[in-house]
């Protein structure tokens, strides 16, 4: 009885030995659980998971409490991709399907002391964000709404294990990195996936807006559209012949609580947006928005969580009736858990990078 009970335990044990991992990594590998026979319905444990080496990484920027970071007191999480990077035609390359394990930008963050450089002018946290460089230069942007403020939390993390996620028919085994690095599990288009992170940097939106709190009426009849303080374009309407979409939603403030659970119907915002802004390697890894409204009310949203969503989850542009209180357009953020940065009255829209 214990020998038949002991077979499946063996045969995992001589599967996990018997993997054929990249010779590069050999060394690096660890004996482990691995699910080769499919006895589970996890799909995402069938290989061995390679360690990544992590170096130093550094907080600074917008916070009291700058200086390295502590990983034996984070908690591991995991995150599922299909990385796919641009080639030089601006084409999709996909590069292989993974899941990597680490340490989330949120629990990274959680304890570090804001001190925001514009706080006397605009105090709440959603005009903030982040840049994270790499030891060869490399730079990417995400805000601070989303790590803290998405559905799903812990998305985005510094990996430092990875695993092939194998094809059960053509048993494709993707190149597999070496060294730490980026996994923004919400991307489409992973050029946020930068390795060897080393340096991490609060900031909040370099630019200051006139606040004017309690404006009663607020309206705002058109959008004005900025490259680098440099004024594109002046929004007034929808394009002719777009789409909208409706998403049902429960709205719900971070401080108020309930506000409705009323439908919000309206046009994608990287589509209202896309000839003004289009899409790029560099737009993806590096530019952020402002998007203030009529009261100087602002949040700050990365390119990529605006242009390269793989969750469907997108922003809304929504056109109210006209003169409402609160309109033309505002910002339906239908990825957020909050209706933080749910822009009324939007008048600007900043791009950065």
């Amino acid at each position: 009885m214990i020998k038949n009970f002991l077979i499946p335990a063996v045969f995992l044990l001589i599967a996990s030995c018997t993997q054929s991992p990249s010779p590069t990594l050999a060394v690096n590998s660890t004996t482990q659980f691995i699910d080769s026979t499919e006895m589970t319905n996890n799909f995402y444990d069938n290989t061995v998971t390679y360690p990544l080496i992590v170096k130093e990484l550094t907080v600074e920027g917008e916070i009291a409490n700058p200086g390295k970071v502590d990983f034996s007191s984070l908690k591991k999480h995991s995150v599922i991709v299909k990385e796919t990077l641009l080639d030089s035609a601006g084409s999709d390359k996909f590069v292989g399907a993974y899941r990597y394990d680490g340490y989330s930008l949120f629990d990274i963050l959680e304890k570090r002391i804001l001190k925001k450089a514009n706080a006397e002018e605009f105090n709440p946290i959603i005009d903030l964000y982040i840049e994270i460089e790499n030891e060869k230069g490399e730079k990417v942007v995400f805000s601070w709404g989303e790590i803290y403020y998405p559905n799903n939390l812990h998305r985005i993390l510094i990996a430092d294990g990875v695993s092939r996620i194998v094809p059960s028919k053509t048993k494709d085994l993707w190149d597999l990195p070496v060294e730490s690095k980026i996994v923004a599990g919400n991307d489409l288009i992973t050029e946020r996936n930068i390795s060897s992170p080393v340096k991490i940097t609060i900031r909040s939106f370099p630019r200051s807006f006139k606040v004017i709190k309690g404006l009663t009426p607020m309206f705002s009849k058109q959008i004005r559209l900025f490259d680098k303080n440099v004024l594109k374009s002046i929004f007034e309407n929808y394009p002719a012949n777009s789409a909208g979409v409706t998403y049902n939603a429960i709205f719900y403030g971070r401080g108020r609580g309930i506000h409705s659970t009323e439908p919000f119907k309206g046009l994608m915002l990287k589509d209202a947006v896309a000839e003004n802004y289009p899409v790029s390697r560099e737009i993806l890894k590096r530019g952020i928005m402002c998007i203030s409204a009529a009261d100087g009310y602002r949040a700050a949203f990365s390119c990529s969580e605006i242009f390269n969503r793989n969750d469907q989850q997108e922003f809304l542009l929504v056109k109210t009736g006209p003169d409402e209180d609160g309109g033309l357009f505002r910002i339906f953020p239908a990825g957020d858990f909050f209706s933080d940065r749910a822009i009324k009255s939007v008048s600007e829209i900043h791009l950065d990078y």
